[in-house]
């Protein structure tokens, strides 16, 4: 209680006793790949393309990896890890290198503890003969660890009538999704010349600009998903090959007026018709993703608290109090919280047997807001009245 002792106006702050949640990051993306220079199977943080320059050389015009950075700066990426794979010489590595080993925290595994929330290997798609394989494989391992996403570059080699077969084999996880086809872009050491890109440093970028200016629930798709950079596309599809691949949970690279070459899809590699996934969206996966990481996050200090009704109410009220402002920011479908989401930690989610090994159970749920991706005009012409 204040002492009030002179006339005038007191101010006295009073806790609520409720922990605010914050919210996890969404955009930090993990390249890993060859470098000219650089500190070898270790994460560096950078927050621009100078910094990589500063740190990795700049453009090579053998590493793939600097042109995805370059790409993703371009498009909006703001923080990101660079993992250089090199041999002692500082040349390019083979397949098991760039993989790496989890014990000795190489390749990808020099990701292990690290934060990140976007991943990207633009190695594989120069890759040959199925090598792609191995690599696509333990970066989904890592992602799906990690409770991070990762954008597969199909190889080069792939065609409008060998991506699906492609993409069906190289993995089913909702962690990953992949695009096609490749992004041509002005080549800086070639005098401007056309060069071929993996697509995945490109999209990281217009993952980060969409999560930051519409939130990580809009699908990184559309009119506003626009590739910057971007002077061409290696192929050109139409409305009827979009058709054909799109539900086989391939995305679609499209040039449209005005908006210029665009994302034209957001489905995971889980998000075949056929399959009918919940996570069958990029935007449904990966905010579910950032309500895990931030819930756990914000709530650790609910460890070593007596596993009461008070410890429950307050978890509640927290969750809640989280939810309740993403829903405002239009996160969640439902006209009314109630429609939007739940939250139960009590004596039913934690029964007596939980409280004896110190666990308490929190169960959230909530109603995600999928793509539009079908769009059905109904036009009625109106005939002249007969008079």
């Amino acid at each position: 209680m204040v002492q009030v002792v002179y006339p005038g106006v007191y101010v006295e702050e009073i806790a609520h006793g409720v922990a605010s949640i914050a919210y996890a990051p969404t955009a930090v993306t993990a390249f890993v790949g060859y470098t000219g220079v650089g500190p070898v199977n270790t994460p560096v943080p950078l927050s621009s393309f100078s910094d990589f320059e500063r740190g990795f050389g700049g453009l090579h015009q053998d590493s793939p990896v600097s042109y995805a950075v370059r790409q993703f700066y371009i498009n909006g990426g703001s923080d990101a890890l660079v993992v250089r794979v090199a041999d002692a010489s500082g040349n390019p590595v083979g397949v098991q290198q760039l993989i790496g080993d989890p014990e000795e925290k190489t390749g990808l595994y020099a990701l292990l503890h690290h934060d990140f929330n976007l991943l990207a290997v633009p190695e594989t798609f120069h890759m040959t003969g199925g090598e792609e394989a191995a690599v696509i494989t333990a970066g989904v391992a890592l992602c799906e660890a990690q409770q991070a996403f990762y954008i597969v570059d199909a190889p080069l080699t792939c065609t409008l009538f060998t991506i699906t077969e492609w993409a069906h084999s190289a993995s089913r996880s909702c962690n990953a999704a992949t695009y096609f086809p490749a992004v041509c872009i002005a080549d800086p050491l070639a005098d401007d010349r056309p060069r071929t890109l993996a697509p995945s440093g490109t999209l990281a970028g217009v993952y980060a600009r969409t999560d930051a200016t519409r939130g990580v629930w809009k699908a990184p798709a559309g009119g506003e998903a626009n590739l910057l950079g971007v002077t061409d596309l290696a192929l050109a599809l139409n409305d009827m090959q979009n058709g054909q691949i799109n539900p086989q949970a391939v995305n679609v690279l499209r040039t449209f007026a005005p908006h210029g070459r665009v994302a034209w899809g957001a489905r995971t590699l889980r998000g075949s018709d056929t399959q009918a996934d919940e996570y069958k969206y990029i935007p449904v996966r990966r905010l579910a993703l950032f309500l895990e990481q931030s819930l756990v996050r914000g709530t650790y200090w609910a460890e070593m608290e007596p596993n009461n009704a008070e410890l429950w109410r307050h978890l509640r009220l927290g969750v809640e109090n989280f939810l309740h402002g993403l829903w405002r920011l239009g996160a969640f479908e439902g006209k009314t919280p109630e429609q939007a989401y739940f939250v139960q930690c009590d004596g039913e989610t934690t029964t007596q047997q939980d409280q004896a090994r110190g666990v308490v159970n929190l169960l959230v749920g909530f109603a995600p807001l999928k793509p539009s991706e079908f769009l059905l005009l109904r036009i009625q012409q109106q005939t002249q009245r007969p008079e």
